[in-house]
């Protein structure tokens, strides 16, 4: 399976061996990645667990679960990195997602901090956010499947 993250790698040699707790990332990139990978996966506890402790407060497990189930998260586009010193790092995308039969695009800047040795997400700066629009039952999915929408991802 491609991992969902973009990267053009595996899932299992990309971002599992970070969701399954088996490896620490070792950049903010790897972190931002694998946390996309755990939305395409609706994995709430790794999303909840890298987040920064001061951040954790504003972000219920809960919260972070509804969300992810009801989205369905197709592509990561990696846009730059950047430091602005030792303690924070930036990661700017762009990420694609369905909600229903509207197709988003979210921008965004995300501030990243090391905790404790590893890296986690503090939070992010939304640059846009917008409707791409509206996909219909009988349209080609999003996803790249080659299927139709309403035999694939429509909800």
């Amino acid at each position: 399976m491609q991992c969902p993250c973009g990267s053009g790698g595996t899932y299992q040699l990309c971002c599992q061996s970070f969701i399954e707790a088996k490896a620490i990332p070792t950049t903010a990139e790897q972190l931002m990645r694998s946390r996309f990978s755990a939305y395409a996966l609706k994995n709430a506890d790794y999303l909840f667990c890298s987040y920064a402790k001061a951040s954790r407060g504003a972000n219920s497990l809960v919260d972070i679960q509804d969300w992810a189930e009801q989205t369905t998260w197709l592509a990561l586009v990696i846009i730059s990195t950047d430091q602005s010193d030792d303690e924070f790092h930036y990661v700017e995308f762009a990420a694609t997602y369905l909600t229903g039969s509207e197709l988003w695009q979210m921008q965004e800047n995300s501030r990243f901090i090391k905790e404790d040795g590893k890296w986690c997400y503090v939070d992010g700066d939304v640059k846009h956010h917008k409707l791409i629009k509206t996909v219909s039952r009988n349209e080609t999915c999003p996803c790249n499947s080659g299927k139709k929408f309403k035999r694939c991802c429509m909800t």
